[in-house]
């Protein structure tokens, strides 16, 4: 993204005033309007108009469009980066989501129920957002999308938009319900005492009185006409001659275009002209680039000379290193070049496009070859620069690159073939994947025929490790697809291709091997194929992969039963990350997500939503493709985990509309997930819709794919026994549950311990439930004393709710030395969290003494200070004041915030 697309042009120091304007525009915002609409000609100062005016604003977005914003992502994109700059705090995952969302209206409606959201956190305030340039925008779904955001959009957010023709928006809608202020053409025309401040003072003209008048009602108070008129006049010292050449300053807007365009470009001497056309093919003007572009090796002096001589030149930064073209005077000059000299420019944009090249700025090098049609050294350039793209996984980013080319070129290419399948796959487009690594096989064998093919592709050891990428693809697909045995055979044949250095290919094969014997349910198998992966990526310095192979290693060490090891590893990685150079690379948000869901199983709720908010500040680029659906799901499970279901099933929704099958194995289905929040919500119905609609039976066979599944299942089963929905004379239930219990035990049984806890625990559920009490503490003491970290879990077990809190009160109280193990947990369980330590029948006592960040967030309870004012004082974000709220409400018996103070005062807590 530009970045000075989201900035409007910088102020010069010297302007006309226009108060009248900027009353109208002031005005707009008091009545509350939702459109302003700046709508004229080119030349009128629009965009002046709007830039100077939001210098005295708060809160403003600014968006300066072009022809690229015709797609809709990319509308989005830019959109959402305007309004994030209002200070809007808005979820960057959200947007993943509304791009990857289908039909439109989906996409839309995801945005804006965020930027509702974001509203209501800081309802006092308004935010400004400008669209300049609106004409560029042609595409009906772009103006829907504009549409979409007026008519839905917070009351906070007004939209200003600067255009030269009228957009197919509602305006007469708005105008009739008093919701638009326009802006047109007579209102921005130079008053005569306009036309005179800029003439004399701004252009440093000295007219006279009848000049000003004669020329001010020649251009009808054109700001543009005005300027080119200056420009020329400056070269016109005698008042005879000003007098004729204002006398025959006539005709229509296109004629006194044409003629003062050609005046100022006559007036240029030929090198200045000559820089004028050859430059105009540059978006953006720097000394060195123009150099480049135009031959010469005076470009910075002679922008310079033209950004004193106000020729239409606009700058970009404070430094004025940087300019571009007026738009209307580039579109001049850019016709001019064309007309006068269209051979020249091809030539001109394979210039740009080297320069570019030398700078590193990859992006622009690859735009100016595709302008020239240059396809060839587009798809080297993109080639080249394949390795970091890799590297920092920027996948998006090259699937956009390598659809600007020509099939053809795409197709003999395997390097871009193998990019463009991996982006696919991304995308959720497994079909359109396979379809690209066959082509790479094509091009390959094309190739080992034809040398000269082979020596245009940019980056030769991509070429010669292509092979074996390929069959790494391929094990990325299978994997895909769920299909393990294709899995392993392809990671092999990609390992026998590997070289002896080929460190990226060893280490995806081998981490697509520890993926398959992960998903067959081998955890030993797949830590140590696995973490001999992690060990290549690191050696072939793809960090960002190593991260997020990271993040999966430390999942199978949850799956061993591992959680403090897989926290070890997750700290120690994030450290070593954060001072690799990149201050926030990809995938540090994930391991944010790990340590959450960690500390969330250890009932740190605060600390689990510390890091879910560190992590969703790190946004976009912090996060992999694959993962970014994570974080709901880690939010989700917080949620619940306070009782909070309406929210953790949204939560769940969001994730839903995030996730993209990929290379790991969906070990927790999020339908699964979503049922098990039915249930502890007492919604069993729900939750056998789910076991219906997914074919989940207590007769099915054991597999590690299915566990999560098949343990929600003994979930609800249990809940409908505890409910009394079982028929009295019916026992079958129970003991269909003991079996399927059984099998999963015996699949777990090689190497998953923390399988076998969870299905130990729920055995002894299962067995209490039946009447068997001796039964199931033996059984949940038998599976504590082989989990190889035990204390590593409780949420595991409070998640049951009282028929577990019962259990561990019978274990706690025994005498019997036989169950030690169970009893030394079952009082660290109770002992540590103080919100289910009481016995069902003490549920009506307060849960346990506030701690001292409790205490804090009480006592700002007791004062003037609203929630989100709350939450600045604490600097914590206001979902994780929500949590203390909560457990505060909990602890002290109350439901709402007045009850809560005076439940403090009888209690001398305030």
């Amino acid at each position: 993204m530009l970045a000075t697309k989201l900035f409007p042009p910088t102020r010069r120091s010297q302007l006309v005033a226009r108060p009248r304007l900027a009353d109208r525009l002031d005005s707009t915002l008091n009545r509350g309007h939702r459109l302003t609409l700046v709508s004229a000609p080119a030349g009128f100062g629009k965009t002046t108009l709007l830039s100077d005016w939001a210098t005295s604003q708060e809160r403003v977005g600014w968006l300066s469009l072009d022809e690229g914003d015709n797609a809709l992502p990319r509308f989005l994109a830019h959109l959402w980066a305007a309004l994030s700059g209002t200070g809007l705090d808005l979820d960057p995952a959200v947007l993943d989501a509304a791009l990857a969302a289908a039909p439109t209206s989906v996409a839309l409606t995801t945005v804006v129920n965020e930027l509702v959201r974001a509203g209501q956190q800081r309802p006092d305030s308004q935010w400004l957002l400008v669209l300049d340039d609106y004409h560029v925008i042609e595409a009906p779904e772009v103006h829907e999308a504009t549409t979409f955001l007026l008519d839905h959009g917070p009351e906070q957010l007004h939209l200003l938009v600067a255009t030269r023709s009228d957009p197919p928006l509602p305006l007469s809608r708005l105008r009739s319900r008093a919701q638009l202020t326009e802006v047109r053409a007579e209102d921005l025309r130079f008053a005569p005492a306009e036309a005179r401040e800029f003439l004399n003072e701004m252009m440093g003209l000295h007219l006279t009185e009848g000049d000003v008048q004669a020329l001010e009602e020649r251009t009808e108070g054109w700001i543009a006409g005005l300027q080119l008129a200056a420009l020329s006049l400056r070269d016109v010292s005698d008042h005879g001659d000003v007098a004729e050449f204002i006398g025959a300053f006539a005709g229509s807007n296109r004629f006194v275009i044409d003629y003062l365009v050609d005046e100022v470009l006559a007036r240029q001497g030929a090198e200045v002209r000559d820089f004028l056309l050859r430059t105009a093919i540059l978006d953006r003007l720097t000394g060195s680039l123009c150099d480049a572009v135009t031959g010469g090796a005076y470009g910075g002096q002679v922008l310079a000379d033209l950004d004193r001589g106000n020729v239409f030149l606009v700058p970009l930064d404070a430094e004025r290193s940087w300019y571009r073209y007026h738009h209307l005077f580039g579109d001049v000059l850019r016709a001019r070049l064309m007309a006068e000299h269209p051979e020249q420019v091809p030539t001109l944009h394979q210039a740009a496009s080297a320069w570019y090249a030398s700078h590193q700025l990859v992006a622009d090098a690859v735009r100016h070859s595709l302008a020239a049609g240059d396809y060839d050294r587009a798809a080297y350039l993109m080639e080249e620069a394949l390795p970091e793209m890799r590297r920092t996984r920027q996948d998006s980013v090259m699937l956009g690159w390598i659809r600007s080319l020509p099939e053809s070129v795409v197709k003999r290419s395997p390097v871009l073939n193998i990019m463009s399948g991996w982006s696919l796959m991304m995308a959720g487009d497994l079909d359109g994947m396979e379809r690209r690594l066959d082509d790479v096989e094509s091009a390959l064998d094309a190739g080992a025929h034809d040398q000269s093919l082979a020596a245009t592709w940019a980056d030769t050891e991509d070429l010669r490790t292509a092979p074996a990428t390929l069959w790494v693809y391929r094990a990325a697909l299978a994997q895909a697809r769920g299909d393990v045995p294709a899995t392993v055979r392809h990671a092999r044949r990609a390992l026998d291709l590997a070289g002896a250095d080929d460190h990226f290919v060893q280490g995806a094969a081998a981490g697509f091997l520890g993926l398959a014997a992960w998903a067959a349910g081998d955890v030993q198998e797949a830590l140590s194929t696995f973490s001999e992966a992690v060990r290549s990526l690191h050696a072939a310095g793809n960090l960002v992969d190593e991260l997020d192979s990271t993040v999966v290693l430390g999942d199978m060490w949850i799956s061993a039963g591992r959680p403090h090891r897989a926290r070890r590893l997750y700290e120690r990685v994030l450290e070593t990350a954060t001072g690799a150079g990149e201050p926030y690379p990809r995938a540090t948000a994930d391991l944010h997500v790990g340590l959450a869901e960690l500390d969330r199983e250890l009932d740190d709720l605060v600390s689990a939503e510390e890091h879910l908010e560190t992590a969703r500040v790190l946004g976009e680029r912090g996060s992999i493709t694959e993962n970014r659906h994570r974080w709901y799901v880690a939010m989700a499970q917080v949620r619940a985990a306070t009782g909070d279901h309406a929210s953790a099933k949204q939560l769940l929704d969001r994730a839903e509309a995030l996730y993209r099958p990929g290379s790991y194995p969906d070990l927790r289905p999020l339908a699964a997930m979503r049922a098990r929040v039915h249930i502890a919500e007492g919604d069993l119905a729900a939750a056998e819709e789910w076991a219906d609609e997914h074919d989940v039976t207590a007769a099915d066979g054991a597999s590690f794919l299915r566990e999560y599944d098949h343990l929600t299942l003994v979930r609800l089963l249990l809940a409908r026994h505890d409910s009394g929905e079982d028929a009295a004379d019916d026992p079958a239930p129970l003991g269909e549950v003991l079996a399927l219990l059984d099998r999963l035990h015996a699949d777990a049984d090689r190497s998953r311990a923390g399988s076998l806890l969870e299905i130990g625990m729920l055995r002894a559920l299962t067995h209490r439930a039946r009447g068997h009490p001796r039964e199931a503490l033996a059984e949940l003491n038998r599976a504590l004393a082989r989990a190889p970290e035990p204390d590593g879990y409780v949420r595991l077990f409070l998640d049951e709710g009282v028929p577990m809190v019962a259990l561990l009160h019978d274990a706690a109280s025994g005498q019997d030395g036989e169950y030690d193990v169970l009893r030394r947990h079952a009082r660290r369980l109770l002992d540590t969290t103080p919100s289910t330590a009481a016995t069902p029948a003490d549920r009506g006592s307060p849960a346990g003494p506030l701690s001292d960040r409790e205490l804090e967030v009480l006592r700002l309870l007791d004062s003037e200070l609203t929630g989100p004012e709350i939450a600045r004082h604490l600097f914590v974000s206001l979902n994780t004041l929500r949590t203390h709220t909560k457990r505060i409400f909990t602890k002290l018996d109350v439901n709402t915030r007045a009850a809560a103070i005076r439940r403090g005062h009888e209690l001398g807590l305030l």
